[in-house]
């Protein structure tokens, strides 16, 4: 094994390689944790605490929170895919281009505002809930799709048209179907942010439950082995939707892996 290739930039290395780098890279940082934790004054609470929280929250029902939050995050990310590609796909039509460009640049407004006037609107805390994860995740969803759009190569949309396409042939052909995989990549990467978010959002109603409730609770008592056993929960949650979603993308396209 030729460890100077790890050293060096633009290396590609074998699976193996990668593999052992993982593997050392996480025996480092769990040593460290255990180190760091072993004297007196501790940053973060040791191994055993987080393992004695997370023993504690599987009993307080762990398992029915994350199905709380996953549903939430299922039902937010559906609404949210069908309202951003009815606009984005209708950006190329100039009519319907400034209401889709104003609808990326609103992505500035903090999440304040919007919490406000969703309160007037919603009586039900749980359709709050709902609607502000969709208005969060549409504006950025729509943004990173408006981006996937104007890159569209211009050799295929000759194409399309050299084949005696209509313009909204070119558009279902080259656009909708031959950008598709893209769609699910932004979708992997714009769900990231939502599950960064459930915390926060989750935190208006705490009857609903929810890993954010959760936390809430946990901090309040200032359990920080229940707080950083949670934490570690929501980012394996996240890394394995993260999973699915980018092997659904090269499963359905395999050309994608190109």
């Amino acid at each position: 094994m030729n460890f100077r290739s790890w050293f060096r930039p633009f290396e590609i290395l074998k699976k193996e390689h990668n593999i052992a780098l993982i593997v050392i890279w996480v025996v480092m940082v769990v040593g460290y944790w255990f180190v760091a934790t072993s004297g007196e004054e501790k940053l973060f609470p040791p191994p055993e605490k987080v393992i004695a929280g997370l023993q504690a929250l599987y009993g307080e029902g762990l398992v029915v929170h994350i199905a709380s939050s996953l549903g939430l995050c299922l039902k937010a990310t559906l609404i949210s895919v069908v309202v951003s590609l009815f606009f984005a796909y209708l950006s190329p039509v100039p009519f319907m281009r400034p209401v889709a460009i104003g609808l990326s640049r609103m992505r500035y407004l903090p999440l304040t505002g919007i919490t406000f006037y969703l309160a007037m609107m919603m009586h039900d805390a749980r359709s709050m809930q709902v609607g502000v994860l969709v208005i969060f995740m549409s504006l950025y969803f729509i943004t990173s799709l408006l981006g996937v759009i104007k890159d569209s190569p211009q050799e295929e949309i000759d194409h399309a048209r050299s084949l005696k396409c209509s313009r909204w042939e070119v558009l279902w052909e080259v656009i909708v179907k031959g950008r598709f995989d893209y769609v699910i990549e932004v979708l992997r990467q714009n769900l990231a942010i939502t599950w960064m978010m459930l915390v926060t959002v989750e935190s208006i109603l705490v009857a609903a439950g929810g890993l954010g409730v959760l936390i809430k609770n946990s901090d309040k008592f200032m359990n920080h082995g229940r707080i950083v056993a949670l934490q570690l929960v929501i980012l394996l949650v996240g890394l394995g939707i993260d999973w699915i979603l980018n092997t659904t993308r090269k499963s359905l396209f395999r050309y994608s892996k190109i």
